[in-house]
């Protein structure tokens, strides 16, 4: 692939300052209503970020998700997901009782019961969207913008979404390749009856969307009042089963006659798994997104920059080259790697959005034309410090291999923690940290935090898990493991403890000792 003149260093040489930041899903967050959720919860932990030091928050994508729990596996590239609205919110605007809320959850558990969240909070929220019809529809924004207005502004993904997913409940839940011709693709459905029949369900939706956004805004407004700001997470492919492959299946690769995928995503074997990952994600005919200069891409990446500060593109080696598996298959084994649109891709982003924050997730097989393609559009990378050890000195991920342009972690959301990391790695690596780092390898998380800090790397990201020194059963997600993720949350005692039994204020100097403390405005 030939590469052309890179774009403008407004947008990609913006990571020009060392700073911290933590890792954290809001599920993950503490709390009583069975996953964590916009609220005062979420601002305790901005609390935390800001004594610490910190300057970001980085998370998971926040769409709606779906078998399996995945937030990046989700109904829309647009919307937001429900189960993160904070219902006691809605007890003070009459919407719900205490003691409604109250049958949510009873405790403060370090596990998210997905289940029982589908059983118990789709009606709540239900009957908050009743009373609210009921009530005339007051604004709940603290912007004063009205369901109405909401409705309005967010029309372009929007009003598909919300008769997607009325659609889906009135076909329980099935595929809407499984769903009848009438209503099979968006275009079609307009002219169906159900679109008037399921009218109030789709309104419903709307709702729970205008509340998801409504409390993101106003904890970002937190956020951004203690100086810190938020890293998004979009995946680079979208679900199958999805509003996004519904509104519009002539971008994706289908099959014209069932309308399913023919091909799908994922990768060949690699560290996670010996038989790769079979994503099962529908794939982009890029010559159609080519045709109108990405327009699809540039709606997506404005809704991210206006819910983020910056935004991190998963799987950015599928800019390059992506692995394009044949359907059917039942592993990612047998697959062709496939050209994507490369940096004609990234010079109309950058035309679109100057002043746009990206982050490359460039892990995996990074060849030379990936490292290029990187280079080229001077996007800061990742890199990760379990993938560091065990090899020799030229491992890309050492601390003395790292370019400042770049983001550090001890590990992601796909790794195991660090403890756990350690704890069932090969003795080769470990021999590898302890003689690299100088340490007895008794407090591993702690030691990969402060290498981090101590790095050239100029953002330092740390998994909340790390910092609280848990072990495996913290792991947020093992990649091709269907079940089971993406359910860890910490407890409101562990936040507690952090800041008031020094942890925090450790942290705050280990920024100041490496340079990464905020810097004041002006």
């Amino acid at each position: 692939m030939t590469l052309i003149s890179a774009p403008s260093p407004s947008l990609f040489n913006w990571l020009d300052s060392r700073s911290a930041g933590v890792l954290l899903h809001p599920t993950a967050i503490a709390g009583d209503q069975g996953v964590g959720t916009f609220d005062e919860n979420a601002v305790r932990f901005l609390d935390f970020l800001q004594a610490a030091g910190m300057k970001y928050w980085q998370l998971c994508p926040l769409g709606p998700t779906g078998y399996g729990d995945s937030p990046y596996q989700c109904f829309s590239a647009f919307a937001g997901n429900p189960y993160l609205i904070d219902l006691n919110a809605l007890v003070s605007r009459g919407l719900l009782t205490t003691a409604e809320v109250a049958s949510l959850a009873s405790r403060d558990s370090d596990r998210v019961d997905y289940g029982a969240l589908y059983e118990r909070k789709w009606p709540l929220l239900a009957k908050a969207f009743a009373r609210f019809k009921k009530s005339g529809a007051p604004s709940l924004g603290e912007d004063g913008e009205t369901f109405d207005a909401f409705r309005k502004s967010q029309a372009s993904w929007l009003e598909a979404y919300v008769y997607f997913r009325a659609l889906k409940d009135h076909h329980a839940g099935v595929a809407w390749w499984e769903w009848p011709a009438a209503v099979r693709t968006y275009a079609a459905a307009q002219k169906s009856p159900l679109r008037l029949q399921l009218a109030p369900a789709a309104e419903g939706h709307a709702f729970y969307q205008y509340l998801f956004f409504t409390q993101w805004r106003r904890l970002r407004a937190a956020a951004s009042a203690r100086g810190i700001a938020i890293i998004g997470d979009i995946p680079i492919f979208v679900a199958a089963d999805s509003a996004d492959v519904w509104a519009a299946p002539e971008l994706f690769e289908l099959d014209p006659a069932t309308g399913r995928p023919i091909a799908v995503a994922g990768v060949p074997p690699d560290y996670f798994s010996e038989d790769g990952q079979l994503w099962g994600n529908p794939l982009y005919l890029w010559s159609r997104h080519a045709a109108d200069d990405f327009a699809w891409w540039h709606a997506r990446l404005q809704a991210s920059f206006a819910l983020y500060d910056v935004v991190r593109i998963d799987h950015f080696r599928g800019f390059d080259a992506y692995w394009r598996i044949p359907l059917p298959a039942a592993t990612a084994r047998k697959g062709t790697w496939i050209p994507g649109p490369g940096l004609a891709f990234f010079n109309s982003v950058s035309a679109a959005f100057p002043d746009a924050k990206i982050i490359a997730e460039d892990l995996g097989a990074l060849t030379p034309s990936v490292v290029a393609l990187r280079e080229a559009t001077g996007l800061p990378g990742m890199a990760i410090l379990q993938f560091a050890f065990g090899g020799d000195a030229d491992n890309l991920y050492l601390p003395h291999q790292l370019s400042p342009n770049s983001v550090i972690y001890p590990g992601t959301h796909d790794n195991d923690t660090s403890l756990g990391w350690y704890a069932s790695t090969a003795e080769k690596e470990r021999d590898h940290v302890r003689r690299y780092l100088r340490i007895d390898g008794r407090e591993i998380p702690w030691d990969f935090i402060r290498t981090s800090y101590a790095s050239v790397s100029r953002l330092a990201v740390l998994p909340m898990q790390d910092i609280l020194s848990l072990g495996s059963a913290a792991r947020f997600n093992s990649p091709g493991k269907p079940q089971g993720n993406w359910q860890w949350r910490y407890r409101g005692a562990q936040l507690d403890q952090l800041l008031s039994g020094g942890t925090a204020a450790y942290l705050r100097s280990l920024a100041e000792l490496y340079g990464r403390t905020p810097k004041s405005p002006g």
